[in-house]
């Protein structure tokens, strides 16, 4: 949910200097949130699930099935809410597009954000939190656990909440994890609990499409968003002439590689590249206007990745 900001007026200032004044109004000036810029609210909870990696049971590039007792985890992964966690936005199984990963928190370069956060792990009943990177926020806001020195945000038990806030500066502009960083961070990000933050620029055109795609292992295989093997992983759709961006991330301890079948896109300094290596914690996000009807695939070009289930399907059609 999206709420304007608003401008709180202070209490009567006393007479300071005119050197005064002008630092203060600098000051003022530089902490000032652009014209149009929004505060987003939004209700997320950590809540269990139980987990099938790979749904239809099979490796449709080898022709071969998957282990059932391998394919199934029981975890617990972030799900958004209406307001004051009324009712979860999207009961049920998530679309194939989506998989384990939880809600896309959008917003564009001066927004704020207010995140509240609620343990609904009654499967493991371990603490949990979130980590947002990229963006700006008191200490109070971090959601990383020190010993002796974080506060609440940073271990929130089964039940209580917490509320984060944090602002998306100049230096935010473009796509973040976000992700348990309490000290249960080995597990919750080897089971699924992480998301997406995605910062245009003031004035930046929002794509068509925004495809999401977290890459790392799980439960012995190598997934795209949760999921491996094509048939399981996600199908990405586009129409030709349609602009979509591609919001790639990695958590885990493995370096990846991403690549798409038949598409190229720029780099910083002009080159093209259609085969880009990330590592754990990077994020990029790459993005085209679609001109290559077809069905193509995606995947890690690391090999043994792929043949692990890292790889899926890219749908455009005219």
């Amino acid at each position: 949910m999206t709420v304007p900001s608003r401008n709180t007026a202070g209490a009567r200032a006393p007479r300071v200097s005119l050197l005064g004044s002008l630092a203060a109004l600098v000051v003022l000036l530089a902490m000032a949130a652009p014209a149009g810029a929004a505060t987003h609210e939004l209700w997320i909870a950590a809540v269990p699930v139980n987990w099938d990696i790979v749904p239809n049971g099979h490796d449709a590039i080898m022709n071969t099935p998957v282990d059932q007792e391998r394919r199934h985890l029981r975890t617990v992964v972030y799900r958004e809410y209406t307001r004051g966690f009324g009712r979860a936005l999207h009961p049920g199984p998530p679309p194939q597009d989506r998989g384990i990963v939880g809600p896309l928190i959008r917003g564009r370069v001066g927004d704020r954000f207010v995140v509240h956060f609620l343990n609904k792990d009654t499967l493991f009943k371990r603490p949990h939190s979130m980590h947002f990177h990229g963006v700006h926020y008191a200490f109070g806001s971090d959601g990383s656990f020190i010993p002796g020195f974080s506060g609440p945000g940073a271990s929130v038990m089964p039940g209580r909440r917490f509320t984060y806030r944090f602002t998306a500066g100049a230096d935010s502009k473009g796509v973040w994890p976000y992700h348990d960083h309490s000290p249960s961070m080995d597990t919750s990000i080897q089971g699924g609990l992480y998301g997406a933050l995605s910062i245009a620029g003031r004035g930046e055109r929002r794509p068509d499409h925004e495809f999401v795609v977290f890459l790392g292992a799980m439960g012995g295989f190598e997934t795209i968003d949760g999921r491996a093997f094509v048939g399981n992983t996600p199908v990405f759709h586009a129409r030709l002439g349609q602009t979509v961006q591609w919001d790639v991330l990695n958590l885990g301890d493995e370096f990846h590689t991403f690549h798409v079948h038949g598409h190229r896109w720029q780099r910083a300094d002009g080159t093209s590249e259609d085969t880009r290596t990330i590592g754990p914690a990077e994020s990029f996000a790459v993005r085209w206007k679609e001109d290559r009807r077809g069905t193509w695939l995606y995947h890690c070009h690391v090999e043994s990745h792929m043949m692990m289930g890292m790889i899926g399907i890219y749908r455009v059609t005219a």
